[in-house]
């Protein structure tokens, strides 16, 4: 059987023309990517060596962020911490000492008592945070500050409140301070020499009172009570046991307090006779004197523009006399029994 052999037909001029059209194109196209690179790299100030070194410490980034959370939902870091914790505890780094600083009028033992539930526990477990909301919520605290000292001491620095006034309550009495937040229950003997504040919403108002005694600064150290009256004035009760009763609105009782000390430097009018000062007129203030005669109670009147329905400081039965505002001394004549209701 003889061989045969098989001939392929020539390539043809267009098929080679083809081809080599196409091999042009791809190497236009390598050298037009090629130098587009290059002038990229061109612009990056690292070396190809440092690219590669960038790159590589990218994927192995990558790869450590995901163990980590792998581990993370596996529990891994949690049992971590608590391994540390445990060897921590074991080498001494536990709570075995409370030191409290700052302490003066709060009683150390309700200190204690929240931070009890920390003895023996290994220091990188105590949470310093929560330590520290829970000494906030005692009435005395206005501050806390929680710090560990390795090996074995928790410090506490407190920052107390400052007692300012006793807040008078139904059958109790509230020691609070400037902002009027409530401290402790307090005996009538603690008060002495305090300011007692009382009335319905009184304690809200502590704030707006320490502003009014302090624009007549020589007469707040006199001031021994002041009463909240139907929620929208002061009755101010001096130690000598005289009374003043101011007007409504901030600057009307700030005003009115300003010109009775004026009154006051120039005409003694705390420690006299009179047992009662009422401002709450605009243009007259009204002094009640125990000893004068009922005879000549309806002599003044007190002005319609100045007649008001609040109650009258002292007792109603104490006849009163009227005189301008601004010109104190002996009154004009005695005033109007009067009757109201706070």
């Amino acid at each position: 059987m003889s061989g045969q052999t098989l001939r392929r037909k020539a390539t043809t001029a267009r098929r080679t023309a083809a081809q080599q059209g196409a091999a042009r194109k791809v190497r236009a196209a390598r050298a037009t990517t090629g130098s587009a690179f290059d002038r990229i790299m061109s612009w990056v100030p690292f070396s190809e060596e440092q690219l590669h070194r960038i790159f590589l410490a990218a994927i192995l980034g990558g790869a450590v962020v995901l163990a980590g959370v792998a581990a993370g939902y596996a529990g891994v870091p949690l049992m971590a911490e608590e391994q540390f914790a445990r060897i921590a505890g074991q080498s001494g780094f536990e709570v075995r000492r409370v030191n409290v600083r700052g302490v003066r009028h709060l009683n150390e033992l309700k200190i204690y008592e929240r931070v009890l539930t920390e003895h023996n526990r290994a220091m990188p477990l105590v949470d310093i945070d929560a330590l520290r909301d829970e000494l906030i919520r005692l009435s005395w605290v206005k501050d806390a500050r929680v710090s560990r000292q390795l090996p074995d001491t928790l410090v506490i620095d407190i920052v107390e409140r400052t007692p300012h006034a006793v807040l008078r309550k139904p059958g109790r009495l509230v020691l609070i301070d400037a902002d009027g937040y409530e401290l402790e229950p307090v005996s009538p003997a603690r008060t002495r020499g305090m300011l007692i504040v009382g009335g319905p919403g009184a304690g809200r108002q502590v704030v707006a009172l320490s502003a009014l005694l302090g624009a007549a600064p020589a007469l707040k150290p006199q001031v021994r009570e002041a009463e909240w009256i139907g929620n929208r004035r002061w009755n101010l009760t001096f130690k000598s046991g005289q009374v003043l009763a101011l007007p409504e609105g901030d600057r009307a009782a700030s005003r009115a307090l300003m010109s009775f000390a004026r009154m006051d430097g120039t005409n003694r009018l705390l420690g006299g006779k009179v047992v009662a000062f009422d401002m709450r007129a605009p243009d007259r203030i009204y002094m009640r004197i125990p000893d004068r005669g009922k005879e000549n109670q309806a002599a003044v009147t007190k002005p319609a523009a100045a007649r008001s329905t609040d109650t009258a400081p002292a007792p109603s039965a104490m006849p009163s006399a009227a005189v301008p505002a601004g010109r104190p001394g002996s009154a004009s004549g005695p005033g109007p029994n009067r009757k109201e209701k706070d």
